[in-house]
């Protein structure tokens, strides 16, 4: 860590001297005694340029706690996976200065900033410096993968370019337009992530005057596989935000509404109709949303996103029930979410390096065949699936448990038994040139296709999995799964019969 500067001794003097900023100065008696020199620094200037900030992050436990005090701690209540914390941060607590310091050699948007080197953006590989086995565990998941599962693979990348892109009508035909990257980055991107590069530096106007800082393309992102200046992926503000950082909003399944909606990953709906939601949404005031380990039915008395899918679970007795992750489809043993039919987990993250029996970069083939050998084996389904039933069994009977899974597996044969009898309408009117099949997201038949197993076959396949009816049924369910089948075999006659 680099020492103070004299220009930043200097412009520290320069605030002291000042009344407004001396005030500032005489209110961090509510700061813990623990704050590196830099950080206080930071905050003798932010405090009034971005109070908000300095506030989040004095409620905190990054403010409350040094990295040399959490270490101390029994090894299943510490929030550091680290085992060593490099002896200039270990002392203090986690501050301004502590983030936005690491590893200035691999960061592009690093700039002297008041007698600092600065970098703008604080990244998982930064986060690895007290939070090491989390971001491995993310590293190498589809969510770390996201941004270029989607632009390297070019199938979705059609899909990309076909929805948000302009359309127009030129020669008796609708010409789909390449969309902005802007338009990306208010939608598909938004959730999967931007790649954020640095095109030299720029000056900006702020209430203390103008300043030079990086000049960031792609820039705000949160997307979860966001690719950062320093080349590592991923942003651990889309679930834990900046500046608290606070583990309740990670643990709450507002937090996964942020991109699991509906129509095409209704979770959050599913989950809000469902018992358990109904009980979250009655009884989260009283429940205990920061203690680690989490117990079951002593700090919350129904699942959330995070109980289910990556939180460490105990007994009220402080027994394991299952190990923390932050590579969120390790306790999944199958893909709900059709590309375009359900299918077991892929091996890694990196799923645009999948190919199928067609050569296509799926998971599967249009006609349901996997790619068998980019997908986790029969044997670590079992196991995934055995760890998903620990998290049911801490409250539900063994009998009630294996009811749930058997009526799950019976709904994923329908619903893609369902799509196969859709794409068989669909693949008929490709070979008869009805639809042109080198882009199948861009003429309206495609897009009734799409919808069936984007859409309907996705919102039974959620609802089963996280007992909400209505949306199996009537909301985007099979209601409209039926009726987009009926849709498809009509409008198909009629391009046979040639109306």
């Amino acid at each position: 860590m680099k020492k103070i500067s004299i220009c930043a001794l200097l412009l520290l003097s320069v605030f002291l001297l000042t009344s407004k900023i001396y005030a500032i100065g005489k209110s961090q008696h509510d700061l813990p005694y623990a704050v590196s020199e830099q950080t206080k620094i930071c905050i003798l200037c932010h405090k009034n340029v971005t109070p908000g900030i300095v506030e989040d992050w004095k409620t905190s436990r990054h403010s409350k706690i040094t990295p040399e005090i959490a270490l101390k701690k029994m090894v299943l209540e510490r929030r550091v996976s680290s085992q060593t914390i490099p002896e200039d941060i270990s002392p203090v607590v986690v501050g301004c200065y502590e983030c936005h310091s690491q590893n200035i050699s691999q960061h592009k948007d690093n700039f002297e900033h008041f007698g600092f080197w600065i970098n703008v953006i604080v990244s998982p590989n930064d986060c690895r410096t007290c939070h090491a086995v989390e971001v491995e565990q993310f590293s190498g998941s589809k969510k770390a993968y996201a941004l270029d599962n989607l632009r390297k693979n070019p199938i979705y990348q059609k899909f990309v370019d076909a929805i948000p892109g302009i359309k127009e009508v030129g020669d008796k035909s609708i010409r789909c337009l390449i969309p902005s990257e802007n338009s990306k980055l208010e939608t598909c991107y938004a959730c999967h992530g931007a790649e954020i590069t640095v095109d030299g530096m720029k000056e900006i106007q702020t209430n203390t005057g103008s300043i030079e800082v990086p000049n960031l393309k792609n820039w705000p992102n949160q997307g979860v596989g966001r690719i950062n200046p320093d080349g590592s992926r991923g942003a651990c503000t889309a679930c834990h935000p900046r500046h608290s950082f606070s583990i309740e909003i990670a643990r709450k399944p507002y937090t996964c509404s942020q991109c699991h909606l509906e129509p095409d990953i209704p979770a959050f709906e599913v989950y809000c109709e469902s018992k358990h939601g109904n009980i979250f949404l009655t009884k989260q005031d009283t429940w205990n949303w920061t203690n680690i380990p989490w117990r079951v039915g002593k700090d919350f008395q129904a699942p959330t996103c995070a109980a289910c899918h990556n939180s460490l679970l105990v007994t009220p007795e402080g027994k394991e029930v299952v190990s923390r992750t932050h590579d969120f489809g390790s306790r999944l043993w199958v893909r709900i979410f059709g590309l375009i039919y359900s299918h077991p987990q892929p091996k890694n993250g990196k799923t645009y390096e999948m190919k199928n029996k067609d050569g296509l970069p799926l998971p599967v083939t249009f006609m349901n065949e996997p790619a068998a050998e980019y997908l986790i084996n029969e044997e670590e389904q079992l196991l995934r699936k055995k760890e998903m039933k620990k998290v049911c069994n801490s409250c539900h009977s063994t009998d009630w448990v294996m009811g749930h899974f058997e009526k799950l597996d019976t709904t994923i044969r329908e619903t893609d038994t369902m799509v196969l009898n859709t794409t068989n309408l669909m693949k008929n009117m490709w070979d008869n040139g009805f639809a042109d099949a080198s882009n199948p997201f861009d003429e309206l038949f495609e897009l009734l296709w799409v919808k069936e197993w984007f859409f309907y076959a996705n919102s039974i396949r959620f609802a089963s999995a996280m007992i909400g009816a209505d949306h199996a049924t009537f909301k985007n369910g099979w209601w409209q799964l039926t009726e987009n089948f009926h849709e498809i075999y009509e409008y198909s006659k009629k391009c046979e019969s040639g109306h």
